[in-house]
């Protein structure tokens, strides 16, 4: 028999408003710099409302209309657990932006991500939200990242 798996859930959202994407610069100390809203999904709670509310929380907006666009994962050295960050991305939005204790979230030009500190492994990430072709990035066990297509 096969050992099982613990498993860690979470979400992230890329929320885009014409050539502008919302980012969220992050204060965690394990996880600092600009990145895309989100947070963990809860026991028995659904993905799609596990990042809406996470988006909710962290930027004051609601969002809707949400597309799947794929997944991140690695084993973490530490625990030896699986990480699964599922990625999100809309256009769709109501509400009044507001930071929180997460981090400043603001509106940026596409064009101009480059010159923020991102949150570590992001550029990883944002290949997948930006390539229809690509669904999954994930680290191996010797530490590299390998991208996934359907």
């Amino acid at each position: 028999m096969r050992e099982r798996e613990r498993v860690i859930l979470t979400n992230m959202c890329m929320i885009c408003n014409g050539d502008e994407i919302l980012v969220q610069d992050r204060v965690a100390r394990g996880w600092p710099g600009v990145t895309f809203p989100g947070g963990h999904v809860e026991k028995g709670e659904s993905f799609v409302r596990s990042v809406i509310r996470e988006v909710k929380e962290e930027t004051g907006l609601d969002i809707s209309n949400l597309e799947l666009c794929g997944i991140k994962q690695w084993i973490q050295k530490r625990g030896r657990r699986r990480y699964i960050v599922l990625l999100y991305r809309t256009s769709r939005f109501s509400g009044e932006l507001k930071s929180s204790e997460e981090g400043k979230v603001f509106w940026i030009k596409r064009a101009d991500l480059n010159r923020y500190q991102l949150a570590p492994g992001f550029e990883v990430m944002l290949r997948v939200f930006e390539n229809d072709g690509l669904s999954e990035d994930y680290e191996t066990f010797d530490g590299a990242w390998r991208s996934e297509t359907l």
